[in-house]
């Protein structure tokens, strides 16, 4: 099952990129940016079955997006957001540390004025970094992967207040499949990002 998730999200992320790279040429837009974000789940206690008591809530999570608008405001784009410190996974000293990273369809229409609604949607997966005290013993690294695949979805407004540059507000609601390491599949994610449109606004 790990392998079929890995190779279905390796087989999106190359789709994607064959297309954004196909129609490079004939994009409108091109966005790149850099945003901070915190994110929200239910908390420890609601933990039920096999979910392990521990909350994702909390913590900053700085990260990247990019996205290619080729036809009538719709394209494709991917972001990726990790946790900035590692923290203590659920008390017991165990340092770890989340990464989200998926791709996605874009829709961004224009609200007015210097204003574009972005709405989004796709595929993923939540990785999740243990910390060993040594080296990991299968795979030679100080860290093992706890991976599970997810869908995405979200909005945000982009504000242009001089040329091409722009701030948006965003956020992201990540359904996380079999995501036992926690207490809850759902994840907010929530932030402002910073970027740039190249190909004009």
């Amino acid at each position: 099952m790990k392998q079929t998730l890995r190779t279905a999200i390796l087989l999106s992320f190359a789709c994607a990129a064959f297309a954004a790279f196909s129609n490079f040429a004939h994009a409108q837009k091109v966005d790149l940016a850099f945003g901070i974000s915190t994110v929200n789940a239910p908390g420890a206690s609601s933990a039920s079955g096999d979910h392990q008591p521990v909350s994702l809530t909390g913590g900053t999570y700085p990260g990247l997006s990019g996205d290619v608008l080729f036809f009538h405001h719709v394209g494709i784009g991917g972001e990726i957001y990790w946790k900035a410190n590692q923290g203590n996974y659920g008390n017991t000293g165990l340092p770890f540390r989340p990464l989200f990273y998926d791709v996605n369809a874009v829709y961004s229409p224009k609200l007015a004025s210097h204003t574009y609604l972005e709405l989004i949607g796709g595929i993923g997966a939540l990785s999740t970094r243990f910390y060993c005290s040594s080296v990991c013993t299968y795979q030679g690294t100080n860290y093992q992967d706890s991976n599970h695949f997810m869908a995405d979805f979200g909005a945000g407004i982009k504000i242009y207040p001089k040329g091409g540059f722009f701030v948006r507000p965003e956020a992201r609601l990540y359904l996380v499949n079999n995501n036992l390491d926690y207490s809850s599949p759902r994840v907010a994610r929530y932030g402002l990002s910073i970027g740039y449109t190249f190909g004009g606004k």
